[in-house]
């Protein structure tokens, strides 16, 4: 009786301790790195190990080598269960998963668990293997600065990194996309199982695994098999490759699914550090920041915001660079595009490929007015063709290629190279003036020298007024007289003449009760 007493006390010593262990780890842990198991004391839990500076992952294919510097690796997936009588007697049944170490090295992880375990005499260990898998796990396995991935690895199916880890252990679990950082899922993972009473966790999808079964422990937590040694069962079958290229082997896939990683992590530490605008020197969060990509100088979002809108709107799209003094880097495209939005891009965009033509010596323009497009033709020759509507032409004079004997004409105006360049379309006009009107006085220069003062500030201007006056204005149907209608009923008189007319099919009207035309008619007075 005796007996029975002591073993349930020691059974209900053991539920407390346990309940107390995985309360502890809830409130320490996020819930993206540990889940609980309700309806049994298990669990698991996502561990990142911490990496020196300038770490490096090296992937060797045959004469080349390939490296890349990484701030995160994919974490270690703990899963565990808690045997009744853990933490007195036994260990906890646990399984290692990781995608870049091999089977060696997570056998070697496992065995110094269960020796940190036998290290405490019976108390809770879990938070232990948590703080040794981050801590020294590298150190541990002699990886210090350099990460080498085998470049002959065969590639398994695993269990998604990047799902949530109650979904983690499901069978037949589809790979996802998770807030993990987003990457696809972990291919080439390797999973280690150790049990304390035979009955390893089960993790979905592994094709491969080491599975740890040591002998009955005494009351002393000693782990004894034939003179104290582990057995080991090592089982392996092969998977097929289901998704991945053809053109990748499975080292590279594992490379680059660690660079998606590493990316997708750095980006949300990015977002999470607060950083001091180099323009108004106010500090903000990463995620209300952008880091220029060429010298990694960082702003708000505002300050560039206003930088590059001013720049692209006075026609400077070559001052698109960073804000910092002395510094020429500029920032992405798709970074401009998301601080100016897409119709200031748009014009950036025409503006830099515009500006770049310019600046090329062996670039000319179709002297045909219905085309006018940029033509690359050989420095060596006078002649070009024109790739689109398929003109040759001699590019000292821009008329038809006459021959190889020389050009009559050594040189060419630059208002008649101009005329030959305007744009034809009401729509190429209209962007070109805007861009003489509004852009800085460098850039009305840069204009006035392609296409002509001249032509810049009369030809353009006259022909936009054209246009816009056929569009926005009729005859009077009696003196002919150009007339706006800027508002009102559709009864219009000319201020030329004094004739009355429908604007909306030009018919005169009489004098006594012009009206009338708008009843019972196909004309609308007010429409």
């Amino acid at each position: 009786m005796d007996a029975e007493l002591v073993l349930t006390a020691a059974v209900d010593a053991d539920t407390q301790e346990q309940e107390d262990e995985l309360l502890a780890l809830n409130s320490i842990f996020g819930s993206e790195e540990f889940v609980r198991d309700e309806s049994r004391s298990a669990g698991e839990i996502r561990v990142c190990a911490e990496l020196p500076a300038d770490f490096t992952v090296v992937l060797k294919e045959g004469e080349s080598l390939r490296q890349y510097q990484l701030s995160f690796l994919p974490p270690l997936l703990l899963t565990f269960e808690l045997p009744e009588d853990y933490p007195s007697s036994s260990a906890p049944s646990f399984s290692l998963t990781c995608s870049w170490l091999t089977d060696t090295q997570l056998s070697a992880l496992a065995a110094q668990l269960t020796d940190l375990y036998l290290a405490t005499g019976g108390a809770v260990v879990l938070f232990s293997w948590v703080q040794f898998l981050k801590e020294d796990t590298l150190r541990f396995l002699d990886i210090y600065s350099v990460l080498e991935l085998p470049s002959d690895e065969p590639l398994y199916d695993s269990p998604d990194l990047n799902a949530p880890l109650s979904e983690a252990a499901a069978p037949s679990q589809a790979p996802s996309t998770s807030d993990w950082g987003g990457a696809d899922s972990m291919e080439a993972e390797r999973t280690l199982r150790t049990s304390g009473n035979n009955h390893p966790s089960t993790v979905a999808g592994v094709s491969k695994h080491l599975q740890y079964a040591p002998s009955d422990r005494s009351d002393r937590g000693e782990v004894s098999n034939d003179g104290g040694a582990a057995a080991w069962s090592i089982h392996s079958r092969e998977s097929p490759q289901n998704g991945n290229p053809a053109s990748l082997t499975p080292s590279q896939t594992l490379l680059s699914q660690l660079l998606i990683w590493n990316a997708a992590r750095t980006h949300n530490a990015f977002s999470a550090t607060v950083f001091d605008c180099g323009v108004c020197f106010v500090g903000f969060l990463g995620s209300d920041c952008i880091q220029l990509p060429e010298c990694g100088h960082v702003f708000c979002k505002a300050c560039l915001t206003k930088f590059c809108q001013l720049q692209i709107t006075e026609g400077n799209v070559k001052g698109v660079t960073c804000p910092e003094a002395d510094c020429s880097a500029t920032p992405a495209p798709s970074q401009v595009r998301c601080l100016v939005g897409e119709e200031l891009f748009s014009r950036y965009d025409r503006l830099l490929l515009q500006s770049t033509l310019d600046s090329m010596a062996d670039v000319v323009y179709c002297p045909r007015r219905f085309c006018g497009l940029a033509v690359i033709f050989e420095r060596s020759s006078a002649a070009a063709q024109c790739s689109v509507c398929g003109f040759a032409f001699c590019v000292t004079c821009r008329k038809n290629f006459h021959g190889t004997e020389g050009c009559p004409k050594k040189s060419i105006t630059k208002i008649q190279e101009a005329e030959a360049d305007l744009p034809q379309s009401q729509e190429g006009l209209m962007g070109l003036w805007e861009d003489y009107a509004s852009g800085s006085k460098k850039r009305q220069r840069l204009l006035e020298r392609r296409y002509g003062r001249a032509v810049m500030q009369g030809t353009v201007g006259e022909c936009l007024s054209e246009d816009w006056i056929s569009s926005n204005s009729k005859n009077c149907p009696h003196c002919f007289w150009k007339i706006e209608k800027n508002g009102g009923c559709n009864m219009m008189m000319c201020t030329q003449c004094g004739q009355r007319f429908c604007w909306v099919c030009l018919t005169r009207l009489p004098t006594s009760r012009p009206g009338k035309h708008f009843d019972g008619s196909a004309c609308s007075q007010y429409q």
